[in-house]
């Protein structure tokens, strides 16, 4: 789950990271209002789940209340990534000596958090990694002993020279793990931390993801969920208990388990397609389930076929031809779709599927195949 940045810095601030704060505004008069709280010049910033909101024009600096709802006006509305800001932070303007970045992931390579900061901040972390990646200082935190004080002071110091910034940046990379940890995060990032003319080291941007896995303990977290700034097929498959991921590519996969899901994928790359999507119907599927798969994928304009592909373990194959039927009943299906089914119950889903006039495959090389034929034009559907 990700949470927005005016978020993100309610989780900071309740550690005591000095975080300059500001205040959400959904129109532009609020912008106005808050700007002429705050006083001198403010920054307005897009609130949607995605990166690049610089690079889009979603972030612009305003010297005055009522530069401040003139440019709110512009980014109020505007799509970023397909999504529709429906929020903006109205925060001060601070003047910046010097820009670092801060982060903790989850790395599954390592098996615990690994600390990414470096002294070049304010840009792209994967742009820094790629031209630079000596400016990227990593530290693995031992999930035993937690992140210790000294090992806090050595990450500062390959941030700053001077002595009581690097005590500073210390605290904040301490008092930020400590977020990290109670909010169930898979990421959180400070970009850029930044230092003043007058030496003081803030947070003026801040992005957490959170472990979808450790919502269910943390009440207060996930009721921080905004839906608004989500995908809708990504919402509606989470309400219909399926694990969906939108992806740019046109071959629409629906695949029951995440690692057949994955398979699936690496064998449509390689013959040459690009998935449009990840989509696992779970391993207990039932009819139902099938049918808000196919809802979902189908929503998508790039989808040019439609690619089952599942394998009949705990899952009834037949419950899944059900729902093909069910879901070529309910709503015309425009795109081509290929079915490769096998496993539990495969004679009675192959059945299930030809007297709808339907062909099953058990290949999975072939079925993937031909999907992407199917998506190239290169067969007739």
């Amino acid at each position: 789950m990700n949470i927005h940045e005016y978020q993100a810095k309610e989780l900071l601030v309740a550690q005591g990271i000095p975080v300059p704060m500001g205040e959400v505004a959904t129109t532009p008069e609020e912008a106005e209002a808050i700007a002429l709280r705050l006083g001198g010049a403010v920054v307005i910033k897009a609130q949607v789940h995605t990166g690049g909101r610089g690079k889009a024009g979603g972030v612009k600096l305003a010297k005055s209340p009522q530069e401040a709802r003139e440019k709110a006006g512009q980014i109020l509305g505007m799509q970023i990534k397909g999504l529709t800001v429906h929020k903006v932070l109205i925060a001060p303007a601070e003047d910046i000596a010097s820009e670092a970045y801060v982060g903790i992931i989850m790395d599954r390579a390592s098996h615990a958090p690994v600390w990414m900061v470096s002294a070049a901040g304010g840009v792209d972390i994967e742009e820094v990694a790629v031209t630079d990646p000596d400016k990227i200082i990593k530290m693995r935190v031992d999930p035993v002993y937690g992140f210790l004080p000294h090992q806090a002071y050595l990450l500062a110091t390959k941030l700053y020279t001077d002595g009581k910034q690097q005590k500073a940046a210390a605290q904040i990379l301490l008092r930020l793990y400590k977020a990290f940890v109670e909010a169930g995060a898979s990421l959180a990032e400070i970009n850029p931390l930044i230092t003043t003319p007058a030496g003081e080291v803030k947070a003026i941007d801040a992005k957490f993801n959170i472990d979808d896995n450790e919502l269910f303990r943390r009440p207060a977290i996930e009721a921080l969920r905004d839906d608004t700034s989500e995908a809708p097929a990504e919402v509606q498959a989470r309400e219909a208990n399926l694990t969906f991921i939108k992806l740019d590519g046109d071959v629409g996969c629906v695949v029951n388990g995440a690692g057949l899901a994955m398979a699936t994928m690496d064998l449509v790359k390689y013959y040459g397609g690009e998935p449009a999507n990840f989509l696992d119907i779970g391993g207990s599927s039932n009819p139902e389930k099938v049918v808000n798969a196919l809802r979902i994928i189908t929503s998508d304009p790039q989808v040019k076929v439609i690619l089952f592909n599942i394998f009949g373990g705990i899952t009834r194959t037949d419950d899944v031809a059900n729902g093909i039927v069910t879901a070529m009943k309910e709503s015309r299906i425009e795109v081509p779709i290929v079915i490769r089914l096998t496993g539990t119950n495969e004679e009675i889903a192959v059945k299930i599927l030809a007297d709808a006039g339907f062909t099953a495959l058990t290949d999975m090389d072939e079925a993937v195949q031909k999907a992407v034929e199917l998506a190239k034009g290169a067969v007739n559907s």
